[in-house]
């Protein structure tokens, strides 16, 4: 088959990523991006280091970085994101902005961190407290919270895993029961730390039960990366994302008590859903969107009042239904 005249494939934009060498969700890096843009993924050198302090400083070297750019430039994208949390919190606020201007310098392009993109998402949502959620170990976490101190930016609450390896195997149970555990002392947003850690289905959910905006590695990432070359990060109902669902759930925790207004799905104060075994969140159909209004006699009448039921029949209860072999029921012969 001849598909010369489709002209295609269409023209690619591209969003070059430096990532750790144990970088394992490449899939979920592609689920915020639109279809007209490419991610080009490049990694780090592995070091026989377990996920620690240790480790972010080694993945941030600046050497390392520029190697890694100067691999990405074979490719011409139009901006670099180096894709590590940890790795660009570990030098504090300062450090981080020297990586943007080493990757920078390299490539002659815009550049870009996970934890510089952090900060970037709380000032486009006003944040100023946060909850936080990490997979890390505890000195990690304390280098996170630190950084964030070092902007201005409380952290409220928090939790973490302590894990110093395979991050990319935690369940999403773990980071919903994790982000409830952190979200105390009335946070403005709640952030997940690591982009190795999967997050992508639980911010919707989360941000509805938490009520607040939900932030990940991850999508800062993307989302910092795609708006610096005029591009839209996608991803179903994130606050970050879409300004129309910064005005849903996250904006809900005073409507509890409105007409149709109910708690459901341990969500409260969410319309129109309720739990169904397996199906939480489902929408409610109003009766009245099925029927349709009632007419205009039969509203007046009142309800249709049928012949009284026999005593003795109400006592036995309902006739059961025929059988099929029922001969008052076959036709005559």
């Amino acid at each position: 088959m001849d598909v010369s005249f489709l002209g295609g494939p269409r023209p690619q934009r591209g969003v070059g990523v430096v990532a750790p060498f144990d970088f394992a969700l490449d899939r979920e890096l592609w689920r915020w991006v639109p279809d007209e843009v490419s991610l080009h993924l490049t990694r780090t050198p592995f070091v026989p280091v377990e996920v620690s302090l240790d480790l972010a400083r080694l993945v941030s070297e600046h050497e390392t970085l520029r190697e890694a750019v100067r691999a990405l430039s074979a490719v011409a994208p139009e901006v670099v994101a180096y894709a590590c949390t940890s790795g660009s919190f570990v030098a504090g606020t300062t450090g981080e902005r020297a990586m943007c201007a080493a990757m920078a310098q390299t490539g002659g392009i815009p550049a870009l961190t996970t934890s510089g993109a952090l900060l970037e998402a709380l000032t486009e949502l006003g944040a100023r407290r946060v909850a936080v959620v990490t997979p890390y170990t505890g000195s990690v976490t304390d280098s996170l919270e630190a950084f964030l101190g070092e902007a201005g930016i409380e952290v409220t609450g928090r939790s973490y895993l302590g894990l110093t390896r395979e991050i990319w195997r935690v369940p999403y149970r773990d980071v919903v029961r994790m982000a409830h555990e952190a979200a105390v002392g009335a946070p403005d947003a709640l952030f997940i730390s690591c982009t190795n850690l999967p997050t992508y289905d639980t911010i919707p959910q989360l941000e509805a039960e938490l009520r607040m905006p939900v932030l990940s590695a991850n999508q800062v990432t993307l989302w910092s990366a795609l708006r610096r070359i005029g591009e839209q990060a996608v991803g179903p109902y994130q606050a970050l994302l879409d300004p129309v669902a910064r005005r849903g759930p996250a904006s809900m925790s005073g409507m509890s008590g409105m007409p149709g207004v109910s708690e459901v799905s341990g969500v409260p104060g969410l319309p129109g859903t309720a739990a169904l075994p397996g199906q939480p969140g489902l929408p409610v159909v109003p009766e009245s969107a099925v029927t349709g209004p009632p007419e205009p006699e039969a509203a007046l009448a009142g309800p249709v009042a049928g012949p009284a039921p026999d005593a003795a029949d109400a006592a036995d209860g309902p006739e059961p239904p025929p059988f099929p072999d029922d001969p008052g029921l076959l036709p005559p012969g």
